[in-house]
C-alpha cells in the first residue's frame, strides 16, 4: 500500500473513464433503482444514529465545516423520504446527481489521497458514512461500498469501529443497498442543532438486533517506512430472547495511516466525512 504518485492528467483521466462506465451501468445494468419519495413516514424505526456537524479537526478552516453543512442540507432534500422496495437498489449518487454550483452546493473540505482540499459539494461523505452505518443494523444488503483508503483522523472520542464508514465520489464511488426482503424501507434524515441523524424505517417492526463488531485489528508498520492499519468487521445477528443467531462477516478494511501511530487514543470508531 506504498502510496502511488499520479498526475493529474491521470488522475482527470482515470475519473473520466470510470463516471462513463457508471453511466453504463446505471443505464444497461439491469437494476431497479429507487426513486419513489414519501412525506409519509413509515411507522416503524428499524436503525437510527447520529453524528456531528461540527469537529474541530487541525489545519481545516472552520468555513469547511459550515459550508458542509449547507452541502447537506441540499443532499437531504434529495434523499429525505425515499422509499426502497423490496427488489430495488438504492443508489447514493444516482439519487443525488453531481454536486454543482447550479444546484446550491459550495466548496466544502474533501479528503483527497491522505490529505484535505476544498471542493464543490464538500463533506458528503459524513452522509455516506451515516447510511452505511444504519444500513448495518437492517436487513438490507450493501451491495455496494467503499473503504476509506487513508487512516487520516486519530481515535480520540471514536464511539464505532474503524472502517465502519463508506467513501464516496461522484459517481464512481458510490453506496448501493439492495432490498432483498418482502417489505418496504423507507430513509429519514434530518439536522438538528448539532447533528446529522438518519434512520430507516419499514412497515413492520423488526425481530432482530445487530451489532457490529471487529476482529483482527493492527498496525503495521511496512518496509517503505509509512504505517498501515487494518480490521475486519463482523456483526452479530440477534433474536427477541437476545440469542445470537448469526455471526457474519462484513468487510475487511486495510488503510495508510496519516498520523503516528504511537500513541493510540481511547475507543476506536466513530469516521469523519
Amino acid at each position: 500500500m506504498k502510496p502511488i504518485k499520479r498526475s493529474k492528467a491521470r488522475i482527470m483521466a482515470g475519473t473520466m473513464y470510470y463516471r462513463f462506465r457508471r453511466h453504463l451501468a446505471w443505464r444497461f445494468g439491469g437494476k431497479r433503482y429507487s426513486r419513489t419519495v414519501s412525506t409519509t413516514l413509515l411507522p416503524h424505526r428499524i436503525s437510527t444514529h447520529q453524528t456531528p456537524l461540527l469537529r474541530q479537526l487541525r489545519d481545516v478552516d472552520m468555513s469547511m465545516q459550515y459550508n458542509k453543512i449547507k452541502n447537506l442540507t441540499i443532499a437531504l432534500k434529495a434523499l429525505n423520504g425515499i422509499v426502497l422496495n423490496p427488489g430495488e437498489t438504492f443508489s447514493y449518487w444516482k439519487l443525488l446527481g453531481k454536486p454543482t454550483t447550479r444546484k446550491g452546493y459550495v466548496e466544502g473540505m474533501i479528503l483527497y489521497y491522505g490529505s484535505f482540499k476544498s471542493g464543490v459539494g464538500g463533506g458528503l461523505c459524513q452522509l455516506s458514512n451515516l447510511l452505511y452505518w444504519i444500513t448495518l443494523h437492517t436487513p438490507l444488503k450493501v451491495v455496494e461500498r467503499h473503504r476509506h483508503s487513508y487512516d487520516v483522523f486519530p481515535d480520540s472520542n471514536r464511539t464505532q469501529p474503524f472502517g465502519s464508514g463508506a467513501t464516496c465520489a461522484y459517481n464512481y464511488l458510490d453506496l448501493q443497498i439492495y432490498n432483498a426482503t418482502d417489505t418496504p424501507y423507507q430513509l429519514a434524515l434530518h439536522l438538528t442543532e448539532e447533528n446529522l441523524v438518519g434512520e430507516w424505517r419499514c412497515s413492520k417492526p423488526s425481530i432482530y438486533h445487530y451489532e457490529i463488531y471487529e476482529r483482527e485489528h493492527r498496525l503495521a508498520q511496512e518496509y517503505w517506512g509509512g504505517y498501515t492499519r487494518h480490521n475486519q468487521i463482523y456483526r452479530r445477528v440477534m433474536n427477541p430472547s437476545h440469542e445470537c443467531i448469526a455471526d457474519e462477516f462484513v468487510t475487511e478494511n486495510k488503510a495508510l495511516m496519516m498520523y503516528e501511530p504511537l500513541l493510540e487514543a481511547g475507543g476506536r470508531g466513530q469516521n469523519s466525512g
